[in-house]
């Protein structure tokens, strides 16, 4: 692969916003209780993953590079801090309660206007700050930190790079156990 073809973290997280997106779209679509409830873990599972390994790797990059990254990094974590929330109360819901729809519009509008935020104004300053090599660098480390991340919105624990490098391997590991017990979908 020549260099513009190997892909870089900005391919890999934007690649993340569109899977999810795309969840959330189908789970409009589906009228079948236990379906819907599987798409919606599935969906909650990969942006908590997605998150992590943003706060470990990108907002760590974010710093370093933007001219704002610390203004741009502290909006983010007070974002992710609201979508782990509407995330822990989707998971609480009844699929064919009322509320859930309204949570899941209400998740949907956040990550919209999170989405457009780093996709618009974010990511090209990355591309256009960071040496293509070390984007690339950096979509190995999201990659594997997403393997390990936990899998369920944990509101209540820090949004930093630190906590997610010493706890999240094991919170992940509790998650994916509780995951397996209870067969709920996460991917």
């Amino acid at each position: 692969m020549t260099e513009k073809q190997t892909p870089d973290v900005i391919d890999v997280l934007t690649a993340d916003h569109r899977d999810v997106t795309a969840l959330i779209g189908e789970i409009w679509t589906i009228r079948d209780p236990m379906i819907r409830r599987d798409l919606a873990d599935t969906a909650i599972s990969e942006l908590v993953r997605h998150a992590v390994a943003e706060e470990m790797y990108v907002y760590p990059a974010m710093r370093k590079h933007l001219p704002d990254g610390d203004h741009a990094v502290e909006h983010d974590v007070e974002e992710h801090q609201e979508l782990e929330q509407a995330m822990k109360d989707l998971e609480g819901l009844e699929v064919s309660g009322p509320e859930f729809d309204k949570t899941l519009r209400r998740l949907e509008t956040m990550l919209a206007d999170h989405i457009q935020d780093e996709e618009s104004e974010q990511f090209p300053e990355l591309r256009r700050r960071i040496p293509h090599d070390e984007l690339v660098e950096l979509a190995h480390k999201v990659e594997r930190a997403k393997k390990l991340a936990p899998t369920r919105p944990h509101p209540g624990a820090p949004n930093n790079e630190l906590f997610h490098k010493i706890a999240g391997p094991g919170v992940g590991l509790v998650d994916r156990l509780k995951d397996m017990i209870s067969q709920r979908a996460t991917s």
